[in-house]
């Protein structure tokens, strides 16, 4: 086995890892970052569970070659809660609507939807749909996600309005 140590930043702490350099990226969070909301579910790229975003893009961490996060800023669902451990709004918005059953899929679909939680004009529910569709669910029938990630965009938008 060949290493390679990797410098990156995660949520916000640049962090170096020595890695197998087959490694994928979901096996350096979880196995070398101790990341527990990256969810091994399909390895192939299907399901989603094992979203992350890098460099403020969803990517599939488990086909995602660990030795390509050199310099890269990648953000997990625990970077998402501040200093204090009080979760986000859109954690907050899955649990009151509901988008939430097993919880297995849910830190790839909340990766999934910062992108557009982020925008500055409404998505519509179709666009919303559209962003999450390499996120698989086999629980909620989708529309509670789709609800709380509406939620929450007309949330920041108008809290963006009053600033």
């Amino acid at each position: 086995m060949a290493n390679k140590n990797i410098t990156c930043t995660v949520n916000g702490k640049q962090r170096t890892f020595a890695v197998d350099v087959r490694s994928s990226l979901s096996d350096m969070l979880r196995g070398n970052a101790g990341l527990d909301s990256i969810k091994h579910g399909c390895d192939v790229g299907e399901c989603g569970a094992c979203t992350v975003l890098i460099n403020g893009k969803p990517f599939n961490s488990c086909i995602y070659m660990a030795i390509w996060a050199e310099g890269k800023d990648i953000l997990t669902l625990e970077g998402l809660s501040d200093t204090k451990g009080t979760i986000s709004d859109i954690q907050q918005a899955f649990i009151d609507e509901g988008a939430v059953q097993c919880g297995f899929c849910t830190p790839g679909f909340i990766m999934s939807s910062i992108p557009i939680i982020n925008k500055d004009t409404p998505s519509s529910r179709e666009e919303i749909r559209k962003q999450v569709a390499g996120n698989l669910c086999r629980c909620t029938g989708y529309e509670h996600i789709v609800d709380a990630i509406e939620k929450t965009q007309k949330k920041r938008i108008a809290e963006k309005k009053q600033n």
